[in-house]
């Protein structure tokens, strides 16, 4: 199975740099605000460079959740077998969104239920 970078589901995740695009780009809007109150004139220089980049971040994170809300109208929904939650999957494996177990849609990567097994 694919090895997630965090530990969440797919959809959390691309959700997650969404918001670290946004934070970032207002870091950054911010930071060359700054500039203005240490460098005076030469800073206004520095803000509006700053404000392109962080303007740029922000339009990646607009678009990195317009992505992620397109990938949530298509994908999977599934009762999740360990928590019961209903639980959105991408792919043929994915996270649970609550609880973290692995889902898998794939016969061949699926581990076998606990009353197979008693059996």
């Amino acid at each position: 199975m694919k090895n997630f970078f965090f530990k969440s589901a797919k959809i959390n995740e691309f959700r997650l740099w969404g918001l670290v695009f946004t934070l970032v780009g207002m870091g950054v809007m911010i930071l060359g605000t700054a500039g203005i109150v240490f460098w005076g004139q030469a800073g206004k220089i520095i803000a509006a460079i700053f404000m392109v980049i962080g303007m740029i971040s922000l339009l990646i994170s607009v678009a990195v959740y317009f992505w992620a809300g397109m990938m949530s109208t298509s994908a999977t929904m599934l009762p999740c077998p360990e928590c019961g939650r209903q639980t959105k999957m991408l792919g043929k494996t994915d996270r649970c969104m609550y609880c973290k177990t692995m889902l898998t849609l794939d016969p061949a990567q699926a581990t076998h239920s606990p009353s197979e097994q008693q059996v």
